[in-house]
């Protein structure tokens, strides 16, 4: 594997960011952490990357160990963090060459490499032009060039898409699989977006810091069985108690709607509207998505844990800014 981690440990006082974590990753793979933001996955990425030690553990990208040979981890991986890290005042070539010159490049080997990724990521008309001309799409993809101009072994993508629109997410992960055909590099990314988490090889899920499930895509929707039936109705919580009590199922309910996996839905779905049909507004039957797959190993949804997430930064910028009035106020 180009990536082994065992029993990763990372902690900050009484909060416990990575627990326990083990897996590895193949050669040429398009491995991926899905999880909401605050389940461990930017700390496990920039562990690897030696930006952060870990408590306690090991982790070794190709071959050297992120805490003995971290300059020797360096040289092996390309990384787009999660915020942009372009030089806006700078060209698309010049940010490119300031990263040849880092990694000493020479400059018959950046000329080379720059042109065939400026043309990979569908830049090279734009590469005298300022980055802060770009959209964030092109940005991304500039990031990623970048990332790949010194041919490492493993590319990190800490949630390459978020804040862009689906059109431009779904064109950055072409390229992404392009790359990957093309050069055989080993892609290691997070998301939390269940379409994202689709394009990877392996998936492994993420939450409060622990991997609960590490498989394909395929065969974690395949392992719960069955069809999904998502129902909305006003009395969602009664109906729930009732699917539970009375016919033995294991039913979610969440704002107004009620999940649960049957074994055939083409029977379940006859009974349930004879029985409780005046009482639903909206019946969905699906095979089941990653996203059943979260739920049913945690228990909630990835979007109520953005949600929350959000809540509890707006909460913060709020009780900052009323601190910042009451100083000059006073």
């Amino acid at each position: 594997p180009v990536i082994e981690v065992e029993r990763l440990v990372k902690r900050y006082g009484p909060l416990t960011a990575v627990d326990d974590c083990s897996f590895a990753v193949e050669r040429g793979e398009i491995f991926g952490f899905l999880g909401p933001n605050g389940a461990g996955k930017t700390t496990t990425i920039q562990i690897l990357a030696t930006l952060l030690p870990p408590t306690s553990g090991t982790a070794r990208v190709g071959g050297s160990d992120v805490v003995r040979e971290p300059f020797a981890v360096r040289r092996k991986i390309g990384i787009v963090f999660q915020d942009p890290s372009l030089d806006s005042e700078l060209t698309a070539e010049e940010n490119l060459r300031l990263h040849a010159r880092l990694y000493g490049l020479g400059w018959a080997e950046y000329r080379e490499r720059s042109e065939r990724l400026l043309r990979m990521v569908g830049l090279a008309d734009r590469r005298a032009s300022k980055v802060r001309t770009f959209s964030g799409g092109m940005r991304r993809r500039l990031e990623i060039a970048r990332g790949l101009l010194h041919h490492p072994q493993v590319l990190f993508l800490d949630e390459p898409t978020v804040g862009l629109d689906p059109q431009t997410r779904a064109a950055i992960w072409q390229h992404v699989r392009e790359l990957r055909d093309e050069v055989g590099i080993t892609v290691f990314m997070t998301t939390h977006y269940m379409d994202e988490a689709e394009n990877c090889d392996r998936v492994a899920i993420m939450d409060h810091g622990r991997i609960v499930a590490l498989d394909s895509p395929a065969n974690l929707k395949r392992g719960l069985g069955g069809d999904v039936v998502r129902l909305r109705s006003a009395k969602g919580e009664a109906i729930a108690q009732r699917l539970a009590a009375e016919h033995g199922l294991a039913p979610q309910a969440l704002d107004g709607q009620v999940v649960l996996r049957v074994p055939d839905a083409a029977t379940f779905v006859p009974r349930l509207m004879a029985e409780f049909g005046r009482e639903v507004e909206s019946l969905e039957i699906r095979q089941p998505s990653l996203d059943e797959v979260f739920l049913a190993l945690t228990g909630r949804e990835i979007r109520d844990e953005e949600l929350s997430a959000r809540d509890a930064a707006q909460a913060a910028m709020r009780a900052h800014a009323r601190m910042g009035a009451r100083r000059r106020g006073g």
